[in-house]
């Protein structure tokens, strides 16, 4: 049995390569999987395929049947093709391979996958196409250079510039208003890059706005958006009005550099944990929860505080891993007067001295202070 596409034929790297174009129903039974697996590194021909990226690249599919996109596939053919031009053409054509053909990925086997994966799901999907490039097949080690030239330029978009361009992403929506309608936000967002550099104009990041955002508010679909928007507006504003540095600088009596060199209140570990500590006050003061924010305005945000040792900051650095979050947003937690969860109290003593937060806690409360051992 023969199989035949239409094909163009092109040269690169003094080898002829073909693209063409497959219906998705093919793409199981012409590019068969092999699990790598079982050989050493030494002899593959790609890398071991993760089987938790396809559940994800799969539901991608079944969720936007209008409007997903995939880049093509690449594939060695072991077979000796027949190319056929049109008349007036030597590079468009049709190109004819056996049935049986053994056609290797060398990119795209994670997409292979899905695709077999939505097809259950839905075979109505068979009928759309997929381009492929196809390389003659050399030997083991073309192969593994083909893998490497591949993937070792491939650069993943940075998180901001993802939040920006998702359309789908509710989430990033109310993100992206928050930051056009917040007047501290305005100008301040840098939507390309995840970290700041030195002398950087900006205070933010899309990415540490983002991240906030969606721990104060949880998932967000289509039904509840309106109110998800509503709130997360309003909250970002009060924060922003208990937050004199950030006014500083929008009203340039502040450079962005000065305020992120002694204060760490707009770095992407403090946004995180005020939008952590946010959903559990609006949770317990539902109708106070904007009085309450007024005590952002007693917390020392100076780098100096040795309060942040252990909890956001490692020495001079902040520090912006998943555990310091989770500890920053317990330390502002304490410091609001919200009750911890054993878990948290657990963690944030193993990280600080609690006992000068809770001094604090007691002069505000107008406790006398615990004696100093």
């Amino acid at each position: 049995m023969i199989l035949s596409f239409p094909a163009m034929r092109g040269h690169m790297g003094r080898r002829d390569y073909f693209v063409t174009m497959v219906k998705l129903s093919l793409v199981p039974k012409l590019f068969k999987f092999r699990d790598w697996a079982e050989l050493p590194p030494e002899q593959r021909a790609q890398r071991v395929i993760q089987k938790s990226r396809i559940p994800e690249i799969t539901q991608y599919i079944l969720d936007n049947e209008d409007g997903y996109l995939f880049s093509s596939l690449t594939a060695s053919f072991d077979c000796e093709p027949t190319f056929t031009p049109v008349k007036g053409r030597d590079d468009l054509g049709t190109l004819e391979v056996p049935f049986d053909s053994d056609l290797v990925i060398n990119d795209g086997q994670h997409r292979r996958a899905a695709i077999e994966e939505a097809l259950t799901q839905n075979p109505k999907l068979g009928d759309e196409t997929i381009s492929v490039v196809l390389f003659p097949f050399e030997d083991l080690g073309r192969m593994q250079q083909m893998f490497s030239d591949l993937n070792r330029t491939a650069r993943t978009t940075s998180k901001s510039l993802n939040i920006l361009y998702n359309q789908r992403d509710l989430m990033s929506q109310i993100t992206l208003t928050a930051t056009e309608r917040i007047d501290v936000f305005k100008g301040l967002v840098d939507k390309d890059r995840v970290s700041l550099a030195l002398r950087s104009p900006k205070l933010f990041t899309l990415a540490a706005i983002y991240d906030a955002t969606n721990a104060l508010l949880g998932s967000v679909v289509d039904a509840d958006y309106d109110n998800k928007l509503a709130l997360a507006l309003e909250f970002w504003e009060v924060v922003a009005e208990n937050m004199p540095e950030w006014e500083k600088v929008k009203s340039g009596d502040l450079r962005p550099m000065e305020l992120r060199q002694e204060f760490i209140h707009s770095h992407a570990v403090v946004l995180c944990a005020l939008g952590s500590m946010g959903q559990t006050l609006i949770s317990t003061y539902p109708d106070e929860w904007k009085a309450q924010l007024r005590g952002l305005r007693k917390i020392d945000w100076r780098r100096t505080n040795k309060e942040w040792q252990g909890i956001a900051m490692s020495g001079a650095d902040v520090v912006n891993r998943r555990q310091n979050r989770m500890d920053t947003a317990s330390f502002l937690k304490l410091k609001m007067g919200l009750k911890l969860t054993p878990a948290e109290e657990r963690s944030i003593k193993g990280a600080t001295d609690i006992s000068l937060i809770m001094n604090d806690l007691r002069k505000f409360a107008g406790e006398p202070a615990a004696a100093e051992n």
